[in-house]
C-alpha cells in the first residue's frame, strides 16, 4: 500500500529577498500542516534550463571544460543554459549548442526534464538529444564563459566522471538517459 502525500504547506505572505544575478530571491512563510507553525522559507525563481548531449557521427560526446565559480574548480560537462523569455527549450538547446561549441544538428530528440533543485528552486532544467553533431562554427561564449570543447568516448567520460572532474548532476542526469554511464568492464 502507498502511503497518502503529505498535505501542501500553505503560504501565509510572501516577501522580496536580495536581487542575485540570475535568481529572484523570496522568502516564503509557510504553514507546517501537521504543526500549524508558520516558518519562513527561502524560494529561489529563475527561468528553466536547458542542456544537450551532442554525440558526433563517430559516436562520440562533445563537451565543454569551464571554471565553475560554486566549487572553485575547472569541470567537464555538456553544454547547455538558460532558457530565454520567449523561447522554446528546443529553441535555447539550437542556440546554446552553436554558442558554446560551434557544433549543429539537424536530428534533435527530447530527454525529458528534471526539477534542478526542487528544495529552494522553481525551475526545471530540459534534456536534449542532438545526433549527428558536426563543427560549422567558431564558439561564441557569453561574457562570463570561457570554455574549451573537446570530443570524448563513452570511456573518457566514464573516466571523467571517475576522476571526480564530471560530476554535474544535471549534465549526468542527461548523459544517462542517452548512455550507461557506471557500466564497468566495457570501457
Amino acid at each position: 500500500m502507498i502511503p497518502e502525500d503529505p498535505r501542501p504547506w500553505r503560504r501565509k505572505r510572501r516577501e522580496p529577498g536580495p536581487e542575485i544575478p540570475l535568481f529572484r530571491a523570496q522568502f516564503d512563510w509557510l504553514e507546517h500542516p501537521r504543526t500549524g507553525r508558520v516558518l519562513k522559507r527561502l524560494v529561489l525563481e529563475t527561468c528553466d534550463w536547458v542542456n544537450i548531449v551532442p554525440v558526433t557521427p563517430q559516436g562520440k560526446v562533445v563537451v565543454v571544460r569551464q571554471f565553475r565559480f560554486g566549487i572553485a574548480a575547472v569541470t567537464t560537462e555538456i553544454p547547455g543554459g538558460i532558457i530565454d523569455p520567449g523561447e522554446t527549450s528546443f529553441q535555447a538547446a539550437v542556440r546554446e549548442l552553436r554558442e558554446e561549441t560551434g557544433y549543429t544538428s539537424q536530428e534533435w530528440t527530447y530527454l525529458g526534464r528534471v526539477e534542478a533543485n526542487p528544495a529552494i528552486q522553481n525551475n526545471s532544467c530540459h534534456h536534449w538529444l542532438a545526433q549527428n553533431v558536426i563543427r560549422t562554427s567558431e564558439s561564441a561564449p557569453g561574457d562570463g564563459e570561457d570554455l574549451v570543447t573537446a570530443e570524448l568516448t563513452l570511456a573518457q567520460i566514464r573516466a571523467e566522471i571517475r576522476s571526480g572532474r564530471l560530476l554535474h548532476s544535471l549534465a549526468l542526469s542527461a548523459l544517462s538517459r542517452k548512455f550507461d554511464l557506471w557500466e564497468r568492464g566495457n570501457d
